[in-house]
C-alpha cells in the first residue's frame, strides 16, 4: 500500500486521475489536498481542507507520492500576480509539504512550451515552477506538458470550448515537430500519471509531451 496525497482534484484532469486512483486498490489512503470540501465518501478517501499558504504547518502525515493538478487562468484569477501565487506559490507549497512528510515521487501537470524566456506569462510561469521542482530533491519527478486538455468541464467556458472544436478539428494537420500541440483528453494525461507512478523506472525527472502521455496511456 502507498498513502498517495492529490492537489487539484476539483480540475478537468485531478477528477480523472482521483477517480482512477480510487480504483486502484494498491493507494491507501488516497489524500485529497485541497481549499474548498468536495464532502466526497469513499472508504480510502480522506479530504483535507488547507490554506496553502501556510500548508507547511499542517499536521504532519505520512505520504509516498504525490500528484498535483493545480492550475487556473489568468482570466479566473483575476490577475498575473493571482495567477502566478496559485500557479507557482500554491505548487510550490504542495510540493515542499509532500517532500517533508516523507513523498519520493511527485507528477505534475503543466504546459507544453513552458520555457523560461517565453513572452508569454503563463508559460513562464510555469517553466519557473518546472525549474523549483527540481530543486527539491524527489527521487522522481514527472512533468507532465500537454496543449490543449480536452474534455467536459463541470464550469463553464465558452471560449474554451471553441478551442476544442479548432484544435479537434487541426489535430491531423499537426504533425511532426508540431504533433506536440495536439489536444489531448485529460483522461489519458491523468492515465499516464498513474501509469507512471506504478511503474517509475530509474530516479530522475522526466518531461512529457503529447507522443510520451499517450504512448504511456
Amino acid at each position: 500500500m502507498r498513502a498517495a496525497a492529490i492537489a487539484g482534484a476539483t480540475g478537468l484532469t485531478g477528477q480523472h486521475l482521483l477517480n482512477r486512483l480510487l480504483d486502484d486498490h494498491s493507494f491507501d489512503p488516497v489524500l485529497s489536498v485541497l481549499r474548498k470540501p468536495m464532502h466526497r465518501s469513499h472508504p480510502r478517501l480522506q479530504e483535507r481542507v488547507v490554506d496553502f499558504q501556510s500548508l507547511s504547518a499542517s499536521k504532519p502525515l505520512p505520504i509516498d507520492i504525490a500528484f498535483c493538478c493545480l492550475g487556473t487562468t489568468i482570466r479566473k484569477a483575476g490577475s498575473q500576480e493571482a495567477f502566478r501565487a496559485i500557479d507557482h506559490g500554491y505548487v510550490l507549497a504542495f510540493a515542499n509539504w509532500a517532500k517533508q512528510n516523507g513523498a519520493r515521487h511527485f507528477l505534475f501537470v503543466s504546459s507544453v512550451s513552458a520555457h523560461l524566456h517565453s513572452s508569454n506569462f503563463y508559460l513562464r510561469v510555469k517553466a519557473e515552477t518546472e525549474r523549483d521542482l527540481e530543486t527539491l530533491g524527489f527521487d522522481w519527478l514527472d512533468i507532465f506538458q500537454p496543449s490543449f486538455l480536452l474534455g467536459q468541464r463541470a464550469e463553464s467556458r465558452p471560449a474554451e470550448r471553441f478551442g476544442q472544436i479548432v484544435i479537434e478539428s487541426i489535430h491531423i494537420l499537426l504533425a511532426g515537430p508540431l504533433e506536440r500541440y495536439r489536444g489531448i483528453a485529460a483522461a489519458h494525461v491523468a492515465a499516464a500519471m498513474l501509469a507512471r507512478a506504478n511503474n517509475p523506472g530509474a530516479p530522475g525527472v522526466r518531461r512529457h509531451e503529447w507522443r510520451s502521455i499517450t504512448s504511456i496511456a
